[in-house]
């Protein structure tokens, strides 16, 4: 068994860890594994190869827990390695060896992981790549689906608005992201009904000093605009809905821009503690930015910016209002995370192994992110004008012939991995408007009104 897992370590060090040998070494494992005195017995599925298995696992079009065991008996067989006989089959080649490999994994080490794949990928980013000199980072929320078992409907609930048993456990997530490199940078895991303000406080801990975060108007409150600036970091959000400021007051500094004061709330907002609210000054200056979108097929006409960014010589208008229209960059990223790469509808039953395979997810999506950022710089191709799904599908060719090669060979592979993946550009299509609409019809089943048991006795009885 130890020379298996020895073999396997090496091969996935080799196949994985030249493409990810910066973002994602077996060291950053392993000082991992310590810190957080994680014990585990010398068996073929240890945390690094069960990682590795689990990531392999994600980024595939086949996630089924049988296709990542076959890898791993593919393995090692081409090593030579003796494949387990009938009898002792069972217990290396069936899933449930992977899947209690997986269970074992701790949450905080995939999370530590995680976290230390987005701080990796950031310290590539140089001072060419900032805005004003400045990090941006972008926010936004979403939702995952996962299969219906009664520990997920209990941690995740359905919506309220469907009949029991005739729906999903959703839950919430609230995820930043680099605007410079694509990658995500922090996570947060909630029930459903969680507002997004919620889920971003709890990611305010995650900015760095001089970082400027921009979001849509459910960010905009006078609460977290005073937090962000605490942290030494600034904002750029759309006005809420719900504040009828008009142009006509405040302190004009040119062309539809104005410095304005926000009064502190009378009253405690809900999702507020009040130890915080009372810790709020009595006003802050915030600048208000008015401007007009005429571009036909766009929702929006008219956008209201809030802004803590208060120098307008440093910060121009015209640099403000083209920071907010990357804001779509997140839209995109969330995208990719959910229907590139799968996340939409997670695989796990329990709850949390569905945070362990979202922690994994945001991983693998940084690990290929991390490659699009190698594959621009190195070709001089802009990284985020590169096609993720083609990185994923260049990846997913080239591992085979990485883990085959000899060590001289690997890095010549590896060169033209890199190059075909900077080949691949997705062409800037400014101002596109697409109808949202759908061309294939779906099969002409009626929706799940009832449990399934009640369903299947009324086929019986007819």
């Amino acid at each position: 068994m130890t020379l298996r897992v020895q073999i396997l370590k090496d091969k996935f060090s080799q196949g994985l860890g030249l493409p990810f040998k910066e973002l994602l070494p077996e060291s950053a494992i392993k000082l991992a594994i310590s810190e957080l005195k994680i014990k585990y017995k010398k068996r073929l599925f240890d945390p690094f190869v069960t990682l590795w298995a689990f990531l392999s696992q994600v980024l595939d079009t086949d996630k089924t827990c049988h296709n990542a065991v076959s890898k791993i008996i593919a393995h090692l067989a081409e090593s030579e390695v003796e494949v387990p006989s009938l009898r002792d089959a069972p217990r290396t080649t069936d899933t449930s060896a992977y899947c209690q490999a997986r269970a074992r994994l701790p949450e905080k080490l995939l999370e530590k992981v995680f976290n230390y794949s987005a701080q990796k990928l950031e310290e590539k980013v140089t001072q060419e790549h900032l805005c004003c000199g400045r990090n941006i980072l972008v926010i936004d929320g979403s939702t995952v689906s996962m299969p219906d078992t009664v520990e997920n409907q209990k941690e995740y609930p359905q919506p309220s608005s469907q009949k029991p048993e005739c729906g999903f456990p959703i839950a919430k997530i609230g995820v930043i992201f680099s605007l410079v490199t694509g990658a995500a940078v922090a996570l947060c895991i909630d029930v459903l009904n969680t507002h997004d303000i919620k889920l971003a406080r709890k990611l305010y801990s995650f900015l760095k000093p001089n970082d400027v975060l921009v979001g849509d108007r459910a960010f905009c409150a006078y609460a977290d605009m005073f937090t962000i600036k605490k942290f030494n970091c600034d904002a750029v959000f759309r006005k809420h809905q719900s504040r009828t400021t008009t142009i006509r007051k405040g302190k004009i500094v040119g062309d539809c821009d104005k410095l304005v004061t926000w009064y502190k709330p009378k009253t405690c907002p809900k999702g507020l503690d009040k130890d915080e609210f009372n810790a709020l000054p009595p006003s802050i200056t915030v600048r208000e930015i008015y401007y007009y979108i005429v571009i036909p097929g766009f929702r929006t006409q008219q956008v209201s910016l809030i802004t803590t960014l208060l120098d307008e010589t440093t910060y121009s208008t015209l640099a403000i209002v083209g920071l907010y229209g990357q804001r779509w960059d997140v839209e995109v990223d969330l995208r990719h995370l959910k229907t590139t790469l799968g996340m939409d509808i997670l695989r796990c039953k329990t709850p949390s192994m569905i945070r362990k395979e979202i922690y994994v997810y945001l991983l693998a999506y940084n690990l290929l992110r991390s490659l699009m950022w190698s594959a621009g710089t190195t070709y001089t191709t802009p990284p985020n004008r590169l096609s993720l799904q083609g990185t994923r599908h260049h990846l997913i060719n080239f591992i085979p012939k990485l883990l085959a090669a000899t060590s001289q060979k690997r890095h010549q592979i590896y060169r033209t991995l890199l190059k075909v993946i900077a080949h691949k550009a997705v062409p800037d299509r400014p101002a596109r408007s697409e109808p949202r609409v759908r061309k294939r019809r779906p099969k002409a089943y009626p929706l799940m009104t009832k449990p399934r048991h009640e369903l299947r006795k009324q086929l019986q009885t007819a």
